[in-house]
């Protein structure tokens, strides 16, 4: 995989920004400076740190959790665990990831503007400046996107910072913005090549990645989402619905399903085993199933600490030194992949690194994620926070079930392609062994259920599951069931009375790079075992874990159902009202035009 490079003085310049408010944002004034558009080479940098603004850690840390695959280790009072469980005020909301992706925007606002203006005559200068206006254009799509998925209605500036006719903008309504995204990445198809074709890096945007940006944008505008009189801003007017417009949300699906068959009848697009997707991407490799990835290009900008937050505990005297993760799977989502299923022990980390480098096993409150893991670098990695490892933006399985969900609610059931893009997907999870996939659902409600279930299995810990319910409005129901399921687990009841109270492995050395290990194969007891059983263990040199016990490196809390973690957990989960965020205090005072704009509820 290619790394994008950008000149260090240039990017800075063009960084910097990420961390500002909406009205502290770089003008046309500071590009001008630099006299950028009077050379295409230095247009091309631009857009390169433009991407730097389209990915913030926020997305996959605070947004990341709170979901039934995903809870925060940290302390109650610590404001990720609240963000985590649905506790929010304008005090603590989180606002990196809006000002990052305002950022984003002013920058590709300026390239927008600045490129149709420039005089080339060369024909392969101009088709590569068409290529990087495209980019433009769908950069300020997916940014915006970011921005509606948390905050809702929002500024909404298509044009630079110097050209505005004042420096304040107010909420528009997100139906607005989520039609503008489309037409932008409309736009950018007509210009972008397609990844086949044009040698771009996967940290860049081709016509394949736009597509399925544009399948994704259209779902979320055709779907659910918190709403309120935008005149009046009355509490009583809010609500989860979808847009009033039925031809519209029509219209929304029919552009995601023909995204999505753009994608697929070129071909260009495969599915890959699922454990090569995650070691390619620790290891800065490209494979056919990743379409579009957030590079993390030098030390100074590899500051997102994937693989450290979001991924396995390395104890720090460990051969791979210290991984510090402030996420855990929820416990019950390691029993909801059907046996066979190759994804669970490559999304969940049973296992973390002790300080005198041993595989030792998870209890099921301390099991981590697994995508990231360090073990499966073939180096250390710049340092230990910084591991040098992307994010992936969009892969093809995810088009896949798109182009399934899309078809579903064009014919009220699922059609034959439907079914066929579900069972793609089913099917490499089960390497290919039909008679483990289950039966696909023939009815409108049950695959959409089916859908609903296969992206939580497919995509765990990749940054959608939240608002993913929120799009099909259920985040509280399924939210609400998870907790029992959790307090049912705890209490070794229901459909977990069977669990393995006990596991019996082997500590295995870790003390290679590339690690070959998914995960730690064990005895399962449903019950202690005798003191027999125990002595025959320990003289193989097995270790007899309790699963419910404190007993574990990571986030050593003990499975019980009187637990305060357990109970606590989605604590501020009230539908109607955390589907959306409010926004950050700071950026309420930031801006002039927001005022008297907040959440209604806040």
């Amino acid at each position: 995989m290619k790394k994008i490079t950008i000149i260090l003085g240039f990017a800075i310049a063009l960084s910097s920004t990420s961390c500002k408010d909406f009205l502290e944002l770089p003008s046309e004034k500071d590009f001008d400076s630099s006299t950028i558009f009077e050379d295409p080479g230095k247009v091309e940098m631009a857009i390169l740190g433009a991407y730097t603004s389209t990915f913030n850690a926020e997305l996959f840390y605070q947004f990341g959790m709170g979901t039934d695959e995903c809870i925060s280790t940290e302390g109650e009072t610590n404001s990720k665990n609240q963000v985590s469980n649905y506790v929010y005020s304008p005090a603590i909301s989180p606002n990196s990831t809006y000002s990052a992706m305002y950022a984003g925007v002013e920058q590709a606002n300026v390239l927008i503007k600045n490129i149709p203006l420039m005089s080339v005559t060369d024909e392969a200068t101009k088709k590569k400046l068409n290529g990087i206006l495209g980019e433009a254009y769908a950069i300020r799509a997916s940014n915006m996107l970011n921005v509606v998925r948390y905050f809702g209605d929002a500024p909404y500036p298509t044009i630079p910072v110097v050209d505005m006719p004042n420096f304040s903008s107010s909420r528009v309504s997100r139906d607005t913005i989520i039609d503008g995204c489309v037409e932008d990445l409309q736009k950018a198809i007509a210009l972008l090549p397609w990844k086949g074709e044009s040698g771009l890096p996967v940290e860049r945007i081709s016509k394949n990645a736009a597509y399925g940006l544009l399948a994704r944008v259209a779902l979320y505008g055709a779907g659910y989402s918190l709403r309120w009189d935008l005149y009046s801003y009355a509490p009583a007017s809010v609500k989860l619905a979808k847009r009033s417009d039925a031809n519209r949300i029509k219209e929304l699906y029919t552009i995601a399903r023909d995204a999505c068959k753009a994608i697929v009848d070129r071909g260009e697009n495969t599915l890959v085993s699922y454990e090569s997707i995650f070691r390619d991407l620790v290891n800065g490799r490209y494979n056919k199933e990743s379409m579009y990835e957030y590079g993390q290009k030098t030390a100074d900008r590899n500051e997102l600490r994937l693989g450290y937050t979001n991924g396995i505990f390395a104890h720090t005297n460990s051969f791979y030194n210290k991984s510090q993760p402030a996420m855990a799977a929820f416990p019950t989502y390691y029993f909801e992949f059907a046996d066979g299923d190759t994804r669970r022990d490559v999304t969940i980390a049973s296992y973390s690194l002790s300080a005198d480098s041993l595989h030792q096993m998870n209890t099921y409150a301390s099991n981590s994620i697994g995508k990231f893991r360090i073990n499966w670098k073939g180096d250390v990695g710049v340092s230990a926070a910084q591991r040098d490892i992307n994010w992936i933006h969009l892969r093809y399985a995810d088009v896949l079930l798109m182009y399934a969900e899309a078809e579903n609610e064009l014919a009220n059931g699922p059609t034959p392609v439907a079914k066929e893009m579900y069972e793609k997907v089913r099917l490499r999870a089960f390497n290919q062994d039909r008679a483990k996939i289950g039966q696909t659902p023939s009815d409108y409600q049950s695959f959409l259920e089916a859908i609903i279930q296969e992206r939580k299995l497919e995509l765990g810990f990749e940054g959608w599951r939240r608002t993913d319910l929120i799009r099909w409005g259920v985040l509280t129901e399924k939210l609400t069931a998870a907790k029992k399921d959790l307090i049912d687990l705890a209490n070794h009841s229901g459909k977990y009375a069977s669990v393995p109270r006990f596991r019996a492995y082997l500590k295995t050395p870790a003390k290679v790079f590339n690690d070959p290990l998914t995960a730690l194969s064990f005895e399962g007891f449903v019950t202690e075992p005798d003191a027999a059983k125990k002595a025959a263990l320990a003289a193989n040199k097995y270790t007899l874990l309790d699963m419910y016990s404190a007993n574990s490196a990571f986030y050593a809390n003990a499975l019980q159902a009187n637990a305060t973690w357990v109970q606590n957990i989605f604590r501020g989960l009230e539908k109607n009202k955390v589907e959306l965020l409010p926004l950050s205090t700071a950026t309420m005072d930031a801006n002039p035009g927001l005022q008297g704009q907040q959440h209604p509820l806040y």
